[in-house]
């Protein structure tokens, strides 16, 4: 599984070479169209691809950049130093992949690309003919789809029921009546990664209390996909954790491999299914699965392609960010994205597409203008789009309960491949148990911990983050980002891991975030990662300079400490006097207390 191979992607002869300007020079492929950028310093030269590791997005000519040395993502504004091949904004995060540079015997060179073996070429299996109904794919609801594959069934991703990342994201498609039925009759199911809209424990806890025993499978992910079981209390007892680029046999006809993602290979991963030799491919959430290798013409595939599944920009403000400017940054990023997922369809060219995984809805009344803000992209006009592009790839907008025969849909596109649910299936759900889900979140604000100042300082050595240049307020408020008179407000210096009650005197960077309160604390009560606050939109966020701190938010949203909090022990650590004692103020900025009652 360790094989590699190599291909030139761009050759240049030796009067282009000549011509290559000191510094930074984009060239393009004729082959292909793809772009690259070679970079020249004292007659040594590097390359890489001209597409950006976060998001893919292309680079251009940093205007900003006196040196010649760094280019500017066009997507979200990333900064690489081409010289060093170094992120120098966001700083501290990636490092380009770099081309081999082949010179060749007549002054010319070639961009050599390494390429690791394609594992699902492994054991290669001949496409056999389907009858009608032996495969069939429903849609449930977002990223919930159930395969029947012979005589198994097979579930990804189920989230039912309640809410994701706290209560930011709810259900925008009401899954059938028996869903929950299905997903307790499933042969397996795969989970794709942590993110509670993929992850959904709501969901776990009703498929436990039936069938703890189903068998689940997930990716050898360094961050594990179960990684708060045991404190969520659901009993699940057939757990499987598999290595990736792997056939996994479930029986003669039936195997799927688990792939993970180049950008973020430490939570997100990619499932090929393969049956009777038919490949179903879900590359999920995935930014660049598989680094950019994937199966072509396959029977079909699966992506997400909403957009609008972070907190950038619609909770910044101040300095450039107007409603006018976050309004024209999502309209270009959802364009972006669109054009994106086209092309790569294109490119892959499966016989069948569908998008899927981002159907759900900021449904909250608390959170209507994050609802009105976040425009997302629209499933039929991606359609649209490849179709325009691509018209020998037949596209599936899918709605609940739907039904798609792999078998008729590969026979015929003239057939009736597609089942819609019955007329008059409620498509949208209109009605969500907030109470339910807020309330138990609300339950962490009387927890006795936070009776007690000290937690603070508990809680962020816990965390783990010191040694980086980055003074953070954190001020808890209402449903509306309204301080709280009684809540906490506080300053972590993560340069020694201290706790001033003003500002530091140096020159430093700083980040304001204000976070509901009962969000804020049943994520420290129960050590859980902050992207319930930044992806569920739990917060407002501030910041000089504008600056994205890639280390310090990598590391409170993917690297906090598998197990949580002790605060038996930080409870046992309290002086007993003060126990029963009313809390004692926190000094803020302006030297106020801020007290609990």
């Amino acid at each position: 599984m360790t094989a590699q191979s190599s291909k030139t992607v761009l050759s240049l002869n030796s009067e282009a070479v000549f011509s290559l300007k000191d510094g930074i020079n984009f060239k393009k492929s004729p082959d292909d169209g793809k772009c690259y950028i070679i970079y020249k310093e004292n007659g040594e030269l590097k390359a890489c691809k001209n597409q950006c590791k976060h998001q893919g997005g292309l680079f251009i000519k940093d205007i900003e950049d006196l040196d010649g040395r760094t280019v500017r993502c066009t997507k979200h504004y990333w900064k690489l130093n081409v010289s060093t091949m170094q992120y120098v904004n966001p700083p501290d995060s990636f490092t380009q992949d770099e081309l081999d540079v082949v010179m060749t015997d007549e002054g010319g060179l070639q961009l050599v690309e390494v390429i690791v073996w394609d594992p699902w070429l492994a054991d290669p299996q001949d496409p056999q003919e389907l009858q009608e109904g032996e495969v069939t794919v429903t849609y449930l609801t977002h990223a919930c789809m159930e395969l029947q594959l012979g005589g198994k069934k097979m579930i990804f991703d189920p989230w039912l029921t309640g809410p994701a990342f706290a209560r930011g994201w709810w259900l925008l498609h009401e899954p059938p009546a028996d869903s929950m039925e299905r997903l307790c009759m499933a042969d397996l199911i795969y989970i794709s990664h942590m993110h509670s809209d993929h992850l959904s424990y709501p969901t776990l806890k009703s498929l436990s209390a039936t069938r703890p025993d189903v068998p689940i499978y997930v990716g050898d992910t360094s961050r594990p996909v179960f990684w708060m079981l045991e404190k969520s209390q659901v009993q699940l007892t057939n757990i499987n954790i598999v290595p990736f680029g792997i056939w996994q046999n479930i029986d003669e006809h039936l195997r799927f491999m688990i792939l993970k993602d180049e950008v973020h290979p430490e939570m997100d991963t990619c499932i090929i299914v393969e049956y009777k030799g038919h490949m179903i491919l879900n590359t999920v959430d995935c930014t660049r699965p598989n680094y950019g290798r994937l199966p072509h013409n396959v029977d079909l595939m699966m992506s997400d392609f909403a957009g609008g599944a972070s907190g950038f920009p619609m909770t910044f403000s101040g300095g450039k960010y107007t409603e006018s400017w976050k309004a024209d940054f999502i309209k270009n990023e959802r364009k972006k994205l669109m054009n994106y997922k086209a092309q790569l369809v294109k490119s892959l060219q499966p016989k069948i597409y569908c998008p899927f995984a981002g159907y759900f809805v900021e449904a909250h009344p608390s959170d209507r203008y994050i609802k009105e803000t976040n425009t997302k992209n629209n499933a039929e006009q991606l359609n649209a789009l490849i179709k325009k592009s691509a018209p020998g790839i037949t596209t599936w907008t899918p709605k609940p309960g739907a039904v798609l025969d792999l078998a008729l849909a590969l026979m015929s596109p003239s057939r009736k491949a597609i089942t819609d649910p019955p007329s008059g299936t409620n498509i949208y759900k209109d009605s969500w148990d907030f109470d339910l889900y807020v309330d138990e979140l609300n339950r962490a604000i009387t927890a006795e911990i936070f009776k007690h100042k000290s937690w603070i300082q508990f809680y962020y050595i816990w965390a783990g983050f010191k040694n980086y240049d980055l003074v953070v307020r954190v001020i808890e408020t209402d449903e509306d980002f309204i301080p709280i008179d009684n809540g906490y407000n506080y300053l972590v210096d993560f340069m020694d891991l201290s706790f001033p009650t003003q500002r530091p005197t140096r020159e430093h960077p700083y980040e304001e975030i204000k976070n509901r309160i009962g969000v804020m604390r049943h994520v420290v009560k129960n050590g859980l990662l902050w992207d319930n606050l930044y992806i569920g939109f739990q917060n407002r966020l501030s910041r000089e300079p504008d600056v994205y701190h890639h280390q310090f938010w990598n590391h409170f949203q993917t690297e906090l400490p598998v197990t949580g909090p002790d605060w038996d022990l930080f409870l046992q650590q309290v002086p007993s006097h003060q126990r029963s004692a009313e809390p004692q103020g926190i000094q803020t900025e302006s030297g106020s207390a801020s007290t609990l009652s």
